[in-house]
């Protein structure tokens, strides 16, 4: 169970991480990347970040793109959140696959 700090220390990042992704997106055009949720350990220093990756098909390439870019998007996350967060947590990027279990219950619904 998340305690309250954990939670708007998650909802900070969450914020933060959206901000960056929304710019790092535009460096691969005709993507749309969204952080669906982050969920932090409770020592604070592991960040577990879920994101939604559109168009589909370009879903590996991009979640291998950000597993390389993970120490420049932590260093941005870092400038923006200095003057809140002692550390910095360390970053864990999962795909959210909560679009594709909603489609595919829907598909065996409609069977």
């Amino acid at each position: 169970m998340e305690s309250t700090r954990q939670h708007k220390i998650a909802r900070l990042i969450q914020k933060d991480l959206s901000d960056i992704f929304l710019r790092y997106a535009r460096t691969k055009s005709g993507v749309l990347i969204s952080v669906s949720e982050v969920r932090i350990s409770p020592d604070l220093a592991i960040a577990h970040v879920y994101l939604s990756i559109f168009p589909q098909d370009r879903v590996k390439a991009i979640m291998e793109a950000v597993e390389n870019d993970k120490g420049k998007i932590r260093g941005e996350m870092g400038t923006l959140e200095r003057h809140q967060l002692r550390i910095i947590p360390e970053l864990h990027f999962h795909l959210d696959e909560t679009i594709e279990r909603m489609e595919r219950i829907d598909e065996l619904l409609n069977k």
